[in-house]
């Protein structure tokens, strides 16, 4: 494992970096030339911490790093003004009563949405709308348009594809249609419509493409695809993807499926930490868009299930705390920390 001429070697391709990365590659001196030992491989000491991009370029690989979609949500000062402007109508009396619920001693205002169980539809909503907007400020090259990807080469329908079919942007609800069908038609989970997201941002920025009018069809399926497969236990086949859309074939799919995983370089590794920041920009991005998720009052039932979850929880770690206690402190140490119960009034 350790000489130079190792058999343990990536024949992958190198990911393309971007133009702003910072990286600097670390190729560690050898005895022994390539041209020496006749090989022209990398060796697999010189690939160690060499794949990591840049994390503000790659926000589907590290928690820190800013989602693309919520930065170019942001950019739009336009939908912002308006969506402030809406946002101010929320504070105004309707008819003498206020539409925005709110909590009271009474009455506890819950929305139906966790980070371990987010809500379909209201999802889809968000992530057909983060779609939207890298649609909407892409960049204004356009990037490299794929074959795989072009609506064009590739049609998922037999009508005919307009000749301005890449010029004219879709609406937003366009988009949710079309991811709506999809995920009501293979029946997949809220939870996939985030890593779908995930692996939509993980190739436009190892493909270093743009997702434009003329192939974001085609982007989004391939992203649907793979995050059923990954997230799923029970996934759905690509010949039942080809009764939702009849007009295309197995052979297209597999190819689809194929290229697409080839330009995220096999990495379908969403962390959890990465699956949570997605979640959280998300409902910013819904609230940032009045595009809230529904809230209703507290029952008595969902309060008591809330209690039951706390207190199993509570026995869960109860031993990790009593150990925690009885551990010894060294004389360098005499702050201990002290369990002191909370008094609740």
């Amino acid at each position: 494992m350790g000489s130079t001429t190792s058999c343990c070697v990536s024949g992958s391709p190198k990911l393309r970096r971007n133009a702003h990365s910072r990286l600097e590659s670390y190729h560690q001196e050898s005895d022994m030339s390539r041209e020496e030992t006749g090989c022209n491989l990398q060796h697999i000491s010189d690939r160690e911490n060499v794949d990591e991009l840049n994390m503000e370029y790659n926000p589907s690989d590290h928690p820190r790093a800013s989602t693309i979609f919520l930065s170019k949500s942001q950019n739009d000062e336009v939908a912002y003004r308006t969506v402030r402007e809406k946002r101010k109508s929320l504070f105004i009396n309707n008819h003498g009563t206020l539409r925005r619920k709110y909590s009271s001693c009474s009455t506890i205002f819950l929305d139906d949405n966790t980070v371990s169980q987010p809500n379909l539809k209201y999802t889809i909503k968000c992530v057909a709308l983060a779609i939207y907007y890298h649609i909407k400020n892409r960049d204004a090259d356009g990037g490299t348009l794929l074959d795989i990807f072009d609506e064009k080469l590739h049609p998922l329908s037999k009508s005919e594809v307009p000749p301005d079919y890449n010029q004219h942007d879709p609406e937003q609800k366009q988009i949710y249609r079309f991811v709506r069908t999809l995920f009501s038609a293979a029946q997949l989970t809220a939870e996939c419509a985030i890593v779908t997201l995930v692996y939509l941002e993980r190739l436009l920025t190892y493909a270093e493409i743009d997702i434009c009018p003329g192939n974001w069809k085609r982007i989004v399926l391939g992203a649907i695809l793979l995050a059923s497969k990954v997230w799923d236990d029970q996934a759905v086949w690509n010949v039942d993807y080809c009764q939702i859309l009849k007009d295309i074939t197995v052979e297209d799919m597999n190819e689809l499926e194929r290229q697409f995983l080839e330009l995220l370089q096999f990495n379908i590794n969403v962390p959890s930490s990465v699956y949570a920041k997605y979640y959280f920009d998300l409902r910013s991005l819904s609230e940032s868009n009045n595009l809230s998720f529904p809230l209703e009052p507290l029952s008595r039932e969902k309060a008591q299930k809330l209690e039951a979850i706390s207190r199993l929880c509570d026995d869960k770690y109860k031993d990790v705390r009593k150990a925690a206690r009885k551990r010894s402190a060294s004389m360098d140490n005499l702050c201990g920390i002290r369990w002191v119960p909370a008094i609740l009034s």
